[in-house]
């Protein structure tokens, strides 16, 4: 696999060489010595054996894109550092391998970190080319065809609700909305949809989940199956054992964060039990902990056959909610740094050794000592077993509080019973995570261990991953290391000039509330041609409160003084408005309470400064003269604890004192739901 850094004509990338491990090689004399002093290892005896017959079928590890705006930063990374970041994530074999790739059905709706665009933001509009995760799908599929696909909504255009905060008024409305996009998904880029959500984490109705089931197969769509209700085991669970029309209809029962525990009914009902959601904790080597912890313990206490993380990867601005809760970090396409953080190694233990449709075994899974094995087969005489002895202060995960429990050091003998009695070598794979020197060792692969007369024994230590594995596929690969961080730009313009742009969105900004995409103003004469425009019109049906004006933010969260200068054209005429700021305190979740310094204009010839987005604390107004449905220039200067404003570069207002917030991102948005134009972006 070429010799590492030192050889010059090793292009590419670089395999992990094999790594000489101590795995004890079992013998028929039992175990060595007791090491002296040392305490006798706490021994114990497992059986794996398919004999009388296997357990659930596994189902997949995966990962969501979306709730909300999660890979945002990432289509806008240069080659080849976006491919290199896609292969680790989606490859066989490669990295984190991944079996299953859910996405956010846009809905023009705050969902954690950002808005995604809905493929239909007016009644009479379609349009499957809008936001990222289409190209992410495509992608995923590029890479590995038998990816599993599973579309869900956070949110929904406002228009589905007839005015109502509610998609199941007209459920009718709705499941032709949602078979439209699975519809798109297939005529324009060829994908196939696998599994389909109802609404994230809030109510569901049994009543739109057979129109569902009932539009799907009206257009050729029954091999799309529906997961129900993406939020806790209940009442989906009692629902579906006393309506039976219910029961037929729903395949997969999905949890999120489950806490590895699930509950009788659910278990009642037959049906396959997935955590649908699950990890969203910061991706450290404790990340890496929980990821471990759950990705087993999901099936051993809780019989779930599929678990899903959130999210992907960290591609938003790390100050937005949940900073860094993605199996990677991909937070900086302006210098092309990336970090492939260790919860992608813990996910290959799994992942690169095992297929959907394999079966685990009928095993307990619990280990004498604390932590867990599970062990799965293809049926064909493949054995993966994978093993975890996290401990609990390292593998605490964002939710739900973890009881305590302890790991100790054990031995563990495994005998290998039934079609696997012939087994004689497993391959192995070996994670440790230390939290002392903060040396890791992360997947590496070890010396094969040799089963003999069946059995093999492992001396197991705290906080350590092993995979057993007759598969010989496994594989670490590494590019080279990936361009050194740096802030974002500290001088950045976008002209918004582009013909044919690749996404629908202008690269960096994240938008919090609302929608701003790329627009030709083709009756414009010639200055203000290519624009970027807000679109959402009627506020959508929300998952969280989002603001009641739209904002989208860009830059760097530790920017303190800054010059922001933009072109408006404010097409709402009377109470229309458009603003520029910054120090933009906040976004994500909590966009409603964002603090900053806005300069807005408005239709009516007025303007104020105020210190929120709310506009209720203002501290400066009068008059602009600025109309509505014609350009003109806003600059906003911000130095220590003043700011300044010009229109049209002339002077408008100057010496307003700003306490606080003391650093933000720059941003620009609108006083409504409302369109409105901006061109000429500059920030410095």
């Amino acid at each position: 696999t070429g010799s590492g850094s030192g050889s010059g004509t090793r292009i590419g990338m670089g395999c992990a060489a094999l790594l000489w491990g101590t795995i004890l090689l079992a013998c028929s004399c039992g175990p060595g010595p007791p090491r002296v002093g040392a305490a006798p290892l706490l021994s114990a005896t497992y059986v794996l054996d398919d004999s009388n017959g296997l357990g659930r079928e596994f189902d997949g590890i995966g990962a969501v894109s979306g709730g909300g705006a999660t890979s945002r930063l990432l289509v806008n990374y240069p080659e080849p550092y976006r491919s290199q970041i896609l292969d680790y994530l989606f490859k066989p074999n490669f990295g984190a391998s991944l079996h299953m790739l859910k996405v956010e059905i846009g809905g023009d709706a705050q969902s954690t970190d950002g808005t995604e665009p809905s493929h239909m933001h007016y009644e009479n509009d379609e349009n499957y080319f809008r936001g990222y995760e289409w190209w992410l799908m495509k992608e995923a599929k590029k890479r590995n065809p038998k990816i599993k696909l599973i579309g869900l909504p956070w949110a929904f255009p406002g228009w589905i609700g007839q005015g109502e905060n509610w998609p199941y008024d007209y459920p009718d409305i709705t499941a032709y909305y949602i078979v439209s996009w699975i519809l798109g998904a297939k005529r324009y880029h060829d994908l196939d949809i696998d599994y389909i959500g109802i609404w994230n984490e809030r109510a569901f109705s049994s009543k739109y989940i057979k129109l569902l089931r009932y539009t799907l197969d009206k257009h050729g769509l029954e091999q799309v199956r529906i997961i129900a209700s993406d939020r806790l085991w209940e009442p989906i669970s009692f629902v579906m054992m006393i309506d039976s029309e219910l029961h037929g209809v729903v395949d997969v029962i999905g949890a999120h964060y489950p806490g590895t525990k699930t509950v009788q009914n659910a278990i009642l009902t037959g049906k396959k039990l997935w955590s649908s959601e699950d990890y969203s904790t910061f991706n450290n080597d404790v990340g890496a902990g929980c990821w471990a912890r759950i990705l087993n313990q999901n099936y051993v206490n809780g019989n779930m056959t599929s678990t899903i993380a959130w999210n992907l990867v960290a591609s938003y601005y790390e100050e937005l909610p949940f900073g860094r809760c993605g199996l990677m970090t991909a937070q900086e396409p302006w210098s092309g740094h990336y970090k492939v953080e260790s919860p992608i190694w813990i996910t290959a233990h799994t992942t690169q050794f095992t297929q959907p449709g394999w079966s685990y075994l009928q095993v307990d899974g619990h280990l004498e000592g604390g932590g867990s094995f599970v062990a799965l087969t293809d049926g064909l005489g493949n054995l993966s077993i994978i093993v975890e002895t996290m401990s609990h202060n390292h593998s605490q995960c964002i939710r739900p509080p973890l009881p305590n429990f302890s790991v100790v050091p054990q031995r563990a003998t495994f005998y290998l019973r039934g079609s696997f009695s012939m087994v004689e070598t497993l391959q192995v794979w070996y994670s440790r995570l230390d939290f002392e020197s903060g040396k890791s060792v992360l997947f590496q692969q070890l010396q094969p261990v040799k089963v003999w007369r069946g059995r093999f024994s492992l001396d197991l230590n705290v906080d350590e991953v092993y995979t057993l594995t007759t598969l010989k596929t496994g594989w670490k690969c590494q590019f080279p290391e990936p361009p050194p961080p740096q802030p974002f730009p500290s001088n950045y313009r976008d002209d918004f000039n582009i013909r044919n742009p690749p996404f629908s969105e202008a690269p960096n900004f994240a938008d919090q509330t609302g929608v701003f995409e790329y627009f030709v103003n083709a009756s414009d004469p010639g200055d203000h041609v290519f624009t970027l425009r807000q679109v959402v019109v009627q506020r959508p049906i929300t998952w969280v409160s989002d603001a009641d004006q739209t904002i989208s933010v860009i830059g760097n969260f530790k920017w303190v003084n800054m010059t922001v200068t933009c072109d408006i054209y404010i097409e709402k005429p009377r109470d229309g408005g458009v603003f520029i700021a910054g120090r933009v305190d906040n976004g994500g979740i909590y966009v409603r309470r964002t603090k900053g310094v806005f300069f807005w204009v408005f239709a009516d010839g007025s303007y104020r400064v105020t210190g929120d987005l709310a506009g209720q604390e203002i501290l400066m107004k009068g008059l602009a003269g600025v109309r509505d449905n014609a350009w003109h220039t806003l600059t906003l200067n911000i130095q220590g604890n003043s700011a300044s404003g010009l229109l049209n570069g002339y002077p408008l207002w100057e010496n307003v004192t700003i306490s606080k917030p003391g650093n933000g991102w720059a941003a620009l948005g609108t006083r409504s739901f409302e369109f409105a134009q901006f061109d000429n972006f500059h920030v410095e």
